[in-house]
C-alpha cells in the first residue's frame, strides 16, 4: 500500500505530459539497447544528448485491497478499490541507453466499495510519480517523489478522506519526507482514526 500512498495526485500532470510528449517523437531511431527496457506502449527516439521514451495507455487496475479496515466484530470489512488509470509515462535514458529518470502521470477514476453492502464512494485522482536513479539503469537506486491529490467526497458529508501533497521515498522504499494532508500515509503509519469518516460513509 506504500505505492498507493506515494502515488498522490497532481492535477496538471496529464496536461504537462501531453505538452512534453512531442519531444519524445522528434529525434532519430534508437541504436543502443535500453536498460531497463521501456514498456511496449512507449515510443523511443534519440533526442539531444540522450534517449526519450513516452506513451499513453488506459488500464483497468482491477479489484485491489485498500489496506483500510472499517467496522468491528462481524461487521469488519476492508473497502475494495477499483480504478481505471489514464496514464502517460516518459523515460529519459543517457547516451549509453541507461535509464536516469522516469515520470508517470496517472489520472485515476475509481470507487472504494464496502464488499458487505455494496456501498461505495467514487474518487478522482491525479498523481505524478518521478523516479531519479542515482545509478543509471538501476531502479534499485531510485529516489521516488509522489505529488498530487486524491479526494473522497460524499454528498451531505463533504470531504471524508484526502491524500494531497508530496512524499519522497529512498531507494529502500522508506519515506524520507512528506508534506500536505496525507491520510493514506497516516493510516498506514498507525493513525487509523483518519479513516473514521470514510468508514462511516461506507456504512461502518
Amino acid at each position: 500500500m506504500k505505492t498507493i500512498a506515494l502515488t498522490i495526485a497532481a492535477a496538471c500532470g496529464v496536461a504537462l505530459a501531453l505538452a512534453l510528449a512531442p519531444a519524445g517523437l522528434a529525434g532519430q531511431p534508437v541504436t543502443v539497447p535500453l536498460t531497463p527496457p521501456p514498456p511496449s506502449f512507449e515510443t523511443c527516439m534519440t533526442v539531444g544528448n540522450g534517449i526519450t521514451c513516452d506513451g499513453s495507455r488506459i488500464e483497468d487496475l482491477g479489484l485491489q485491497d485498500s489496506g483500510i479496515v472499517c467496522g468491528s466484530g462481524a461487521g469488519t470489512f476492508e473497502p475494495v478499490d477499483h480504478a481505471i488509470d489514464y496514464q502517460h509515462a516518459i523515460r529519459f535514458y543517457d547516451t549509453n541507453g541507461d535509464l536516469v529518470r522516469r515520470v508517470i502521470y496517472d489520472h485515476l477514476l475509481g470507487t472504494l466499495t464496502n464488499p458487505l453492502t455494496g456501498a461505495n464512494i467514487p474518487y478522482d485522482a491525479h498523481n505524478t510519480t518521478t523516479d531519479v536513479l542515482a545509478v543509471p539503469g538501476d531502479f534499485g537506486s531510485a529516489t521516488t517523489t509522489g505529488r498530487g491529490e486524491q479526494n473522497y467526497t460524499v454528498p451531505g458529508m463533504g470531504l471524508v478522506f484526502q491524500n494531497a501533497g508530496r512524499a519522497v521515498s529512498d531507494a529502500n522504499g522508506d519515506i524520507e519526507s512528506i508534506s500536505g494532508h496525507q491520510d493514506f500515509i497516516a493510516n498506514f503509519s498507525g493513525n487509523t482514526a483518519v479513516t473514521d469518516e470514510l468508514c462511516a460513509a461506507l456504512g461502518a
